[in-house]
């Protein structure tokens, strides 16, 4: 890569990317073009393309891709249940694949043989996307400034001073943050340390639970096919639905996550999310669910939403194995329609109602009172059958093992009431 071309840098205007631009042109002698995806977060892009031009870009090209991230990103994501862990929701790990796509599309376009980004080699987001560009354009080379220059974050602050470049960081306040439409991550500085409370001042999107709202506030979510379709009575696209919710549910302290996380790379990081439209929506999607789907149909798609979680989080978007798991998750989802109510109050997301045309709840089956049409008759045959797997082993081992190989016991000893 010493021969004079392009390289197309993944560019969001923060400390790594900025500094990226002229470390890339006096390590490499490339020409640097600049690609700044808007995925929900309404950037300043001409602000963002100035200063891109300003460090010495030869071409700062933006991209509004909110809505294309949310059709071919978000929803999947929402339909599949996927949560990394049972907490993050994946916000940053889902724009990776869609950052990748259009650099190489952009690559091939401006005639450059090489892609470039500003993650560390410490993050998940170098294993995202160099797995997602190999995959789509084999031939493409990829240039890691961070993780080839080895500076400490103090080091690029110095560096970027040094070169007249202005970057949002000050030594007070160095967090590392990342923001699209499904949620911002924050990491660095005194979040390092697992034990401390994360301060205030690391919070953008939520209200602390002690700051917000007295009275609760009730929201209604329509789903159709596992995708939520209008909020409160009000048909909205995809963009605006999150986007409002995003304001309503964090003014209500909804959607703090503090995570102690296993990075892709093999360490443990400790990682703070803010997410309160994805926090709601999981919580009132799993609900239609249940109410909509069948035991052993929730059962295998917990299964499903795990290895869809895990498949997002470690940059595996564009394989075949994602393409399995979603044809089982768009039939699951044929019957994910209908109405969920939820309460929002102090830091909290609650279902408190659903409804659906499709749903499996009948109360003539589980009601106590009149108009009860539950054959309470056939449960003695069902019982008798359903414990006779159980009661024939019982008295099989009672023969065949002595009682000090039936360990661990599962029951008290014999208690003597007085």
């Amino acid at each position: 890569m010493n021969e004079k071309g392009k390289v197309v840098l993944a560019y969001s205007g923060g400390l790594d990317t900025s500094v990226a631009v002229k470390w890339i042109q006096e390590a490499y002698g490339l020409d640097v073009v600049t690609l700044t995806l808007d995925l929900g977060t309404h950037e300043d892009l001409d602000r963002i393309r100035r200063r891109a031009l300003d460090v010495g870009a030869v071409k700062a090209l933006v991209v509004d891709a909110a809505d294309v991230f949310v059709e071919y990103f978000i929803w999947p994501a929402l339909r599949a249940g996927a949560v990394y862990e049972r907490a993050y929701p994946l916000a940053t790990a889902l724009g990776r694949p869609l950052i990748a796509k259009l650099l190489v599309d952009t690559a091939r376009q401006e005639g450059a043989h090489a892609v470039a980004h500003g993650c560390t080699g410490k993050g998940n987001d170098q294993v995202r996307l160099d797995v997602a560009v190999k995959t789509l354009a084999p031939e493409m080379d990829i240039i890691a400034p961070a993780r080839e220059w080895k500076m400490t974050r103090q080091q690029e602050m110095d560096y970027a001073a040094q070169h007249g470049i202005k970057v949002d960081v000050t030594r007070k306040s160095p967090y590392s943050t990342d923001e699209n439409l499904w949620g911002r991550s924050v990491e660095c500085g005194v979040l390092e340390d697992p034990w401390a409370e994360p301060p205030e001042d690391a919070f953008a999107w939520t209200a602390s639970a002690a700051d917000a709202p007295d009275e609760p506030e009730y929201i209604e979510i329509d789903f159709e096919k596992g995708v939520p379709v209008a909020l409160n009575g009000r048909q909205m696209g995809g963009a605006p639905l999150i986007e409002e919710l995003n304001h309503t549910a964090g003014r209500h302290g909804v959607g703090r996550i503090d995570h102690i996380e296993d990075r892709v790379v093999g360490i443990k990081s400790r990682e703070l999310y803010e997410a309160p439209a994805a926090v709601v929506l999981h919580a009132a999607h799993a609900a239609l669910e249940g109410m909509t789907m069948t035991r052993p149909a929730l059962r295998f798609k917990e299964v499903v939403s795990l290895h869809y979680a895990d498949m997002i989080y470690d940059g595996l978007w564009f394989s075949k194995f994602h393409q399995d798991l979603a044809a089982y998750v768009l039939s699951s989802q044929q019957v994910v329609k209908g109405s969920v109510r939820m309460k929002l109050f102090k830091g909290q997301g609650v279902k408190v109602g659903v409804r659906s045309e499709y749903g499996l709840y009948r109360k003539a089956l589980a009601t106590y009172d009149e108009g009860d049409q539950f054959d309470h008759r056939a449960a003695l045959g069902f019982i008798a059958l359903h414990g006779l797997p159980t009661r024939t082993q019982a008295q099989v081992l009672k023969t065949a093992l002595p009682d000090e190989t039936l360990r661990p016991r599962l029951s008290p000893p014999e208690i003597k009431p007085k």
